[in-house]
């Protein structure tokens, strides 16, 4: 009778303390200067391979791939339309690379890791009630 009141304490901390851990929000992170600006797009690089999210300080979201970088400006084109956008580095507030997942995934994985852990515990748990 213990073992099964130490098991499902121990799901219940597992599930009710890491849940408030994980769902914590980052507070947003400041604007990158025109110099940083400039040294992540160089980073990136120029070509159809360099795939880029560009934020612009009016709250604009563009996605696509650096074309041509000049020492004002530069262009990114839509990956599907291919219509070039001339952005000033002095209007955009962040610049991301596009190499990867996307946050809603590893999100998804997370949870399907954590959902995975709890089904054995909880079997393991129940195994062992005899």
């Amino acid at each position: 009778m213990i073992k099964l009141w130490l098991s499902l304490t121990l799901i219940y901390l597992l599930v009710f303390t890491a849940a408030p851990v994980l769902a914590r929000s980052r507070p947003r992170p400041q604007a990158d200067s025109v110099e940083q600006i400039k040294m992540k797009l160089e980073r990136i690089g120029i070509g159809e391979k360099a795939r880029a999210t560009v934020r612009l300080k009016n709250g604009t979201k563009l996605k696509g791939y650096i074309f041509q970088m000049g020492a004002n400006d530069f262009i990114l084109k839509d990956k599907k339309t291919l219509a070039p956008t001339q952005i000033l580095y002095n209007d955009v507030e962040r610049v991301e690379s596009n190499k990867g997942h996307s946050k809603a995934k590893w999100i998804g994985i997370g949870a399907a890791i954590g959902v995975g852990a709890f089904l054995a515990i909880l079997g393991i748990s129940l195994a062992h009630l005899d």
